[in-house]
């Protein structure tokens, strides 16, 4: 299972499917999600987008590139589907994430902390109003 994450981390924006994953894990690929989700908390299609989210956050933080450009350099095929799925995860557009401004007085590492996506797919409650 860390050989199959690992991959993920390192390959976030290449098309990733979960025959290979399950390759990698040396299972087949009904035991690697089992496995997967039971291992750490998520399924192996969840994992990939929070840690796709998460990229984008830093480069849309940290970079002039447009939306779009990002959305594509993090490995999502679609616009529409990259900020459903940002708005899931953060609890905003990612517009409102750049607007809003991740700047912050704190250390980086304390910022980075705070500021990383739910593993549950849930935004926090207080950036849904």
């Amino acid at each position: 299972m860390l050989r199959a994450r690992d991959a993920m981390d390192r390959g976030y924006a290449q098309p990733l499917d979960v025959p290979a994953l399950a390759r990698l894990a040396h299972v087949s690929e009904a035991h690697f999600i089992r496995t997967f989700r039971a291992t750490f908390g998520e399924t192996p299609h969840r994992y990939l987008q929070r840690r796709r989210v998460e990229r984008a956050m830093m480069l849309l933080r940290e970079t002039e590139r447009s939306v779009t450009e990002v959305c594509f350099a993090v490995g999502f095929g679609s616009l529409g589907t990259f900020s459903r799925t940002f708005r899931e995860i953060v609890g905003e557009s990612p517009t409102e994430y750049r607007l809003r401004g991740a700047v912050s007085p704190a250390p980086t590492c304390f910022t980075m902390a705070w500021t990383r996506p739910s593993s549950f797919g849930e935004a926090p409650p207080s950036r849904l109003s």
